[in-house]
């Protein structure tokens, strides 16, 4: 049956990929992922050799409507992203909804991604929560953050290893540096690691020890 499969993937250990996910990537006509060599890796370890085709940021625009046409004409396709699940701060978005548009079939495997451990060892309540993603970088920065000071549920953010101090300052003037966070990085790989405590005593910890991976920030919401 020609649908959309949405196939989240490792975002560290290998050993994260499930049974079902590996199945539809060697059933499905094509695949895409937003880096070809990154993923190529990936399909090799699990000896997947279905056709890839590059589908990212920049392209996607450009893209979707050819690749909505093949699934019409009776193709099946899976999405991955370079780690966790397509969509989620990742390029998945626009080729979804150009799908459900079409009346084309989309779903979505259960799977890997980056949030939901950070948000369980934060130790926050997670009964509500709100996920953010990246911040806005210069426009609209500042207006997000006000609004963010007032928010009473946990918080989630991603971050890159080098915007992370600058990030975290922001945090403290806006929130206040007695605020507590939990930074998870690295998650699922050897070195794996979460720094809970005061925006102001993480902000010492990782000026001292300039963090390194893929960052994940847990906010407590305003009491």
């Amino acid at each position: 049956m020609s649908k959309l499969y949405l196939v989240p993937t490792p975002i560290g250990n290998l050993e994260d990929m499930t049974f079902r996910a590996i199945a539809v990537l060697k059933d499905v006509d094509f695949i895409l992922a937003e880096d070809t060599r990154n993923s190529g890796k990936l399909l090799k370890h699990f000896g997947i050799s279905t056709q890839m085709h590059s589908h990212h940021m920049h392209n996607e625009h450009k893209s979707v409507k050819g690749v909505v046409q093949r699934i019409q004409n009776g193709e099946s396709c899976a999405l991955i992203s370079d780690a966790g699940t397509p969509a989620i701060s990742d390029p998945g978005f626009l080729l979804t909804r150009s799908c459900i548009e079409n009346n084309i079939a989309v779903e979505c495997l259960p799977g890997a991604t980056a949030f939901v451990p950070a948000l369980v060892n934060s130790g926050f309540p997670n009964d509500r929560f709100i996920f953010e993603g990246f911040l806005p970088i210069k426009k609209g920065r500042q207006t997000r953050l006000l609004q963010l000071a007032e928010e009473t549920r946990t918080m989630i953010f991603y971050e890159s290893p080098h915007k992370l101090l600058k990030t975290l300052s922001h945090f403290s003037e806006y929130f206040g540096e007695d605020r507590t966070v939990s930074i998870s990085r690295e998650l699922t790989k050897l070195f794996e690691e979460t720094k809970r405590g005061a925006i102001s005593e993480v902000l010492s910890y990782y000026t001292n020890k300039p963090p390194k991976g893929e960052i994940v920030i847990v906010v407590a919401g305003k009491k």
